[in-house]
């Protein structure tokens, strides 16, 4: 396994393109295929934008530490922050059969991040924080 690698930025809208960068590099390091980066990329920034919004409550009211773990399997992204404790059973699933008209605005990011991820981890105790661990494999040939 790769040595981990983290990166440490400010919980804004603005950072999130330098960590999509990170890890898409990661990813790539891995030998997913562009489909899996794409999702991997896609993951990490609905991760990171619920991050600003709901943990810190707006930007500039923290930081996003961003960890990326190569081994030969593929890339595992650890997100944490220090934001307000996150509980991802409080979330309802989202109802998938609904009219558009009846649709909630909201609330599709945490089911999307576990369709796109293989394996998707939330903890949270008040000395680590909240930390989000996804998992991305590559596709056996």
């Amino acid at each position: 396994m790769d040595t981990p690698k983290t990166v440490t930025l400010p919980a804004r809208f603005d950072s999130l393109a330098a960590i999509g960068e990170f890890v898409t590099r990661a990813a790539e390091a891995a030998g997913l295929d562009a489909r899996a980066v794409y999702a991997v990329q896609l993951a990490v920034e609905e991760a990171c934008a619920n991050i600003v919004e709901h943990a810190y409550g707006g930007e500039e009211r923290g930081d996003i530490e961003c960890t990326c773990m190569v081994n030969n399997n593929g890339v595992t992204v650890i997100l944490r922050d220090y934001g307000r404790p996150f509980d991802p059973t409080c979330v309802p699933e989202p109802d998938l059969c609904a009219s558009l008209e009846d649709r909630k605005v909201r609330g599709l990011g945490l089911y999307l991040i576990r369709q796109l991820m293989d394996k998707v981890r939330f903890e949270f105790t008040p000395d680590s924080g909240n930390v989000l661990t996804m998992v991305k494999r590559k596709k056996s040939p």
